[in-house]
């Protein structure tokens, strides 16, 4: 039998112990909270779980803006040794209640912004046994609904579980490599292998450092950048619920002092289009970049007017964050940079040999933070999470001096905005207008050097219909960041012999296309930004 650990006592109670209670925990626009105030809040909310009946290793699904309940939930929850569920806030009823149904939770938390969308979910969810609704937000559903200030003034409970560093702590959804939904089922102890590498050795975040974060806590990226890095060292985090936008967010940065800024290139590219101040992020000392290569222009026109270094890392939700990662004054622009420490990485051909520098393979990784896998996915499990190694799906090359860089996706999938898009969903929502009858999604480069999809469709004979008609149909039933950023229209699709699309003849198409004329689409996304 493991020692016991618990993930919760590690973050938070460490602190009290060491005499660390007065110190900020959280801030921003909901409040100061302290390490002693949100060890109270936590300690009482999990007394309320348990007292409505959530059991060791059931699942509590969090729908939740960035914001002290949200931190509060997922903490009481792995306390009690049940299992919290941090869901993208974007997701519509439908996909929230697919979630639901194939995660079995038992309860679902929401904040104010999104209980209309919850309440439909929760109809479709038949083994859901209640609803937890927080900032004074109402909701009509099938189950019975708590309020989270009721949960929260319950009599303290001083038990945790008994958990190991082997039991079941999270999940998080992903569509990784595959492209359907499914959740990677993360444990105890590997919370405390991503603090003491990538947090430790490759941030060295202290106490006195406060983190603000672009990417949502409901991301493993964000969630490691907003809970679980700064409530390890001691150190504050800026939570703002809102979506992220560049104006907004770096006005939350300088009012509440961050130190470490925490994005993706596309958000990077977005900052520097909105023209900020040089001095917009003065006192952050450190920023890193995750969810998609960092182009090389992109890096040397952000150091160039911000004079901040960014740290590009790859990480993946089944490994929980970064393994891969550029370091403090040893950035190589358009690299990786090298191993985490604590992770091995190894590049292999389709004959699962490992190439020499040079040679573009398919990159592996092992490390202790690995998934148990993924929850109800046999085969994909398999695909994936290969004995001690894990197929992250991306080709990889290695130079000379040991740095690592990205070649792309070793399959279809595609990311767009740092997040993972299967072009299979694209194309059915596309092939859902009347207009269309083919529809091929596949990614192509902005002029940031960034990736992101490009549609291409063959209309029914007479059918009319607009790019951005079509582009506003996808953003009417996807998440916007799925939307076609351009659709070209074309009389057939190119095919093999046997009838399948030639998916890389599109993409060598596409190429150009993000770069060309676009003026129509142009006014469109402009358009968008303002709403």
């Amino acid at each position: 039998m493991s020692e016991p650990f618990n993930a919760c006592l590690y973050l938070l109670d460490r602190h009290l112990e060491r005499g660390g209670g007065d110190r900020l925990a959280l801030t921003g626009a909901d409040g100061d909270v302290t390490y002693t105030e949100l060890h109270e809040r936590v300690r009482r909310t999990a007394a309320g779980l348990r007292a409505i009946g959530l059991l060791p290793e059931q699942r509590l699904m969090m729908f939740m803006a960035d914001s002290p309940d949200f931190v509060t939930v997922f903490l009481a929850a792995l306390r009690i040794g049940a299992v919290p569920v941090p869901v993208s806030t974007m997701l519509q009823a439908d996909g929230l209640a697919e979630l639901l149904r194939d995660s079995r939770a038992r309860l679902l938390a929401v904040t104010p912004g999104f209980a209309a969308t919850a309440a439909e979910a929760a109809a479709a969810a038949p083994e859901l046994a209640g609803v937890l609704v927080g900032g004074g937000a109402t909701i009509t559903a099938p189950v019975p609904v708590h309020a989270l200030a009721g949960l929260a003034a319950a009599e303290p409970d001083g038990e945790s579980y008994a958990t190991t560093a082997d039991s079941p702590a999270f999940w998080l959804y992903t569509s990784g490599t595959t492209g359907t939904p499914k959740a990677a089922m993360h444990r105890h102890g590997a919370v405390r292998v991503v603090c003491e590498t990538y947090g430790d050795r490759v941030l060295g975040i202290r106490p006195g450092d406060r983190c603000l974060s672009a990417s949502k806590a409901f991301f493993a990226y964000g969630l490691g950048n907003s809970v679980l890095f700064p409530l390890w060292a001691g150190a504050a985090t800026i939570l703002e619920p809102a979506p992220s936008r560049p104006e907004p967010l770096t006005e939350r940065a300088r009012t509440f002092g961050a130190t470490l800024f925490f994005a993706g290139p596309t958000f990077f590219a977005g900052m520097l289009r909105a023209e900020l101040p040089r001095r917009a992020l003065e006192g952050v000392r450190l920023t890193a970049s995750a969810g998609e290569p960092l182009p090389t222009a992109l890096y040397h026109r952000w150091t160039g007017h911000f004079g901040i270094e960014i740290l590009d890392g790859i990480g993946m939700t089944e490994m929980l964050h970064i393994f891969l990662s550029n370091k403090e004054g040893a950035v190589r622009p358009g690299t990786t940079g090298f191993p985490v420490p604590g992770y091995e990485l190894r590049i292999l051909d389709e004959e699962g040999r490992e190439v020499s520098p040079g040679t573009p393979g398919t990159l592996y990784v092992r490390g202790e933070s690995t998934a148990i896998g993924y929850w109800s996915r046999y085969a994909a499990s398999r695909r994936v999470f290969q004995g001690e190694w894990l197929c992250t799906g991306d080709t990889y090359v290695r130079d000379a001096d040991g740095y690592y860089s990205c070649q792309g996706r070793t399959g279809d999938m595609l990311k767009a905005g740092g997040i993972w898009v299967s072009p299979a969903e694209v194309e059915t929502r596309l092939l859902a207008h009347p207009a269309v009858v083919q529809a091929v999604v596949v990614s192509a480069t902005d002029g940031e050097g960034l990736e992101k999809p490009v549609a291409y469709v063959v209309t029914d004979n007479g059918a009319e219909v607009t790019e951005v008609e079509l582009i506003e149909f996808c953003r009417a039933g996807l998440p916007s960041f799925k939307r076609p950023r351009r659709v070209v229209f074309v009389e057939a699709l190119p095919t093999t012999p046997t009838g399948k699309v030639r998916r890389v003849e599109l993409r060598a198409h596409a190429a150009g296309v993000l770069s060309g004329p676009q003026q129509e689409v142009a006014a469109y996304e402009a358009n968008q930004r303002l709403m």
